[in-house]
């Protein structure tokens, strides 16, 4: 904990140090705020018409490096908050100067909305504040709350990586400031591996492997945020799909349906208006007076399947699974590949049980996501996201306390490795949120198992217990992927799209050596038993040479690649080319087609991660 808030303090001085060199520079800036971001921090900078490029990265830099060498100590001082607007008036720094105000007349709504990090108070209050802390490095003069190193020179290694815009406090009405980002570590070293898995990162960028690989598309006709799944593409749908409805059904989940559109009626019903309505594409009917909305969520209609009719404890677990197309009205400029979308589908899940089944039906979806991971080949850790102080959360506090109670106690049962995060929490209740490592070693949100005790409450859901009275049944929440298409976005880069053979949209190709009709009638017979035993394969009968024809296949990552030419046709064995991460080591054994195809079929129906061959 003590090297954490160490780090802050370097990332949050890195920032200061960036905005002293910018003013050095640029003496005339006008400064937003800066605050620490992952792996490092940014600046919003109002630097007039002066355009920053990525190019005047390094005039910055070498300025920040003269402010480290300097070791200029970081000195905090306190102003009476009017002579802090003074100041601000004085120094011509309007965007401060508006953070001040707000600061004074605090409990407005730009008060609430101001990132307490960047001010010199903890946070405001209902009548206000007196006064707010500063600090000073050189020559530079800043309104912030800190922490900071000692002294500049004690920030560790950085790197500015890029600049972008973003409108002031979030707000598309106000002024568009440039943003300089920056990356920072400890060490040099540390710098280094990040950097490096950055251009690993670039290589590995699921939209340049998604046009590359053919996978899935965009069109400004359909709209943005709004994926277009070739063939190819369409095969990794389908088969996760199947996937994590396998592995559900064993749970004894049951499959259902619901439409992509409902009454608004319902999502006020279950809360998610008043919470998520700015995120909602409304639809008006032009037949009745009734307003509906595109389904952003599956829970509130699988709730109405349960309260179709009585239920009794002997239904109990009753479970639901459904992979549904949900909408959301995303901001376009937040929208990118599949990661953020406005159309994408999850695998939901929703399990209704009595009180005493949580933890057992939570440990079946724990196990069924490790066990899906494990195939993925991604390393889990497990976040326990829980409530904090704030407000926003509905339900009763004592049920909230039971809740994560139980979801503590179920991660110490399973030897879950795992920490608690306060502030986490869905608005309805706590969650277990699977944090998946990708081969770059960049951890990613994935799976979750959430409980809820508010929207049975909501919807005045019941069973009846052994007794004949009244109860409340828990509602569980889960999905094994989440959202398909931003777990196709963090899959495609951790295999770099070298898909497994059971996933591989095609997992042989036959490279002819001629066009003879004895070839291309050996390789269609090859492809039908192919067909037959489930696989997809494809020719390549074209007129190029076999050399051309392999990279081809190579490029397209195919699994398997086999050539055939007049030796094959008479009865010799096929020694099919392997992808070199599929296999064990180098082998240049032949088989026979009908052991070839069966192996690959095997492999493929098992979700084998390496060749048997």
């Amino acid at each position: 904990m003590e090297a954490d808030k160490q780090i802050h303090a370097m990332h949050h001085s890195l920032a200061h140090i960036t905005a002293s060199a910018v003013q050095q520079l640029y003496p005339e800036t006008k400064f937003g705020v800066g605050p620490v971001v992952e792996n490092g921090f940014y600046y919003d900078l109002d630097l007039g018409d002066k355009r920053l490029s990525e190019d005047d990265f390094v005039a910055i830099e070498e300025q920040m490096h003269k402010i480290i060498k300097a070791d200029e100590s970081f000195e905090r001082f306190e102003m009476p908050i009017d002579q802090a607007i003074a100041w601000a008036e004085e120094n011509q720094q309007p965007y401060k100067l508006e953070l001040l105000n707000d600061l004074k007349r605090a409990g407005t709504t730009s008060a609430k909305d101001l990132d307490p990090a960047q001010l010199g108070v903890e946070a405001a209050g209902e009548s206000g504040v007196e006064a707010v802390s500063f600090y000073r490095n050189g020559s530079f003069t800043d309104l912030c709350r800190g922490p900071h190193v000692e002294s500049t020179g004690k920030v560790g290694a950085f790197k500015l990586m890029r600049v972008s815009g973003a409108y002031w406090r979030g707000n598309e009405q106000n002024a568009q400031m440039q943003r300089v980002y920056g990356v920072a570590f400890a060490t040099e070293k540390e710098l280094r591996q990040h950097l490096a898995m950055l251009e690993e990162a670039k290589k590995r960028d699921h939209r340049k492997l998604g046009q590359e690989l053919d996978l899935f598309l965009f069109s400004e006709l359909v709209g943005s945020g709004l994926p277009l799944f070739t063939p190819r593409g369409t095969v990794l749908r389908e088969e996760l799909g199947k996937f994590t409805q396998e592995l559900r059904h064993r749970t004894g989940f049951q499959r259902v349906w619901t439409p992509v559109i409902a009454k608004t009626d319902l999502y006020k019903a279950s809360g998610h208006w008043d919470k998520f309505g700015d995120e909602l594409f409304l639809v008006k009917s032009q037949e009745t007076s009734d307003e509906f909305v595109l389904r952003p969520m599956n829970c509130p209609h699988h709730v109405q399947i349960y309260a179709s009719q009585p239920r009794s404890y002997r239904d109990l677990p009753l479970k639901f699974m459904e992979n549904a197309g949900d909408y959301r009205d995303e901001k376009t400029g937040e929208l990118h590949g599949l990661s953020r979308v406005r159309s994408f589908t999850q695998d939901d899940s929703h399990a209704f049980v009595a009180d005493d089944q949580i933890k057992t039906v939570a440990t079946e979806l724990v196990h069924a996501s490790r066990e899906m991971y494990g195939v993925f080949g991604m390393e889990l850790k497990f976040r326990l996201s829980f409530r904090d102080d704030g407000a926003g959360y509905l339900g009763d506090l004592r049920l909230w306390e039971k809740a994560q109670a139980q979801i503590e106690e179920l991660a110490k049962e399973n030897q879950l490795d795992y920490y608690i995060e306060e502030g986490e929490a869905a608005f309805y209740g706590p969650k277990i949120d699977f944090m998946a490592t990708d081969a770059i070693g960049r951890e990613w949100q994935v799976a979750t198992v959430q409980l809820d005790f508010v929207q049975p409450e909501r919807f005045g859901l019941e069973y009846a217990d052994e007794s004949g009275g009244k109860q409340r049944p828990v509602m569980i929440h889960c999905a094994l992927l989440g959202s398909l298409e931003r777990f196709l976005s963090v899959y495609i880069e951790h295999t770099a799209g070298r898909f497994p053979v059971w996933l591989a949209p095609e997992q042989v190709r036959i490279v002819t050596v001629n066009q003879e009709e004895k070839t291309t009638e050996f390789a269609h017979k090859l492809a039908a038993q192919a067909d037959r035993l489930g696989l997809r394969i494809q020719i390549d009968n074209d007129n190029e040479s076999v050399g051309k024809k392999i990279r081809n296949a190579e490029i397209m990552k195919i699994p398997y690649i086999v050539v055939l030419g007049d030796k094959e046709i008479e009865g010799g064995d096929l020694i099919p080319r392997i992808r070199k991460d599929l296999a064990v080591s180098e082998s240049a054994k032949g088989y026979t087609p009908d052991e070839f195809l069966k192996t690959v079929a095997h492999e493929a129906k098992s979700r084998v991660t390496k060749t048997s061959l």
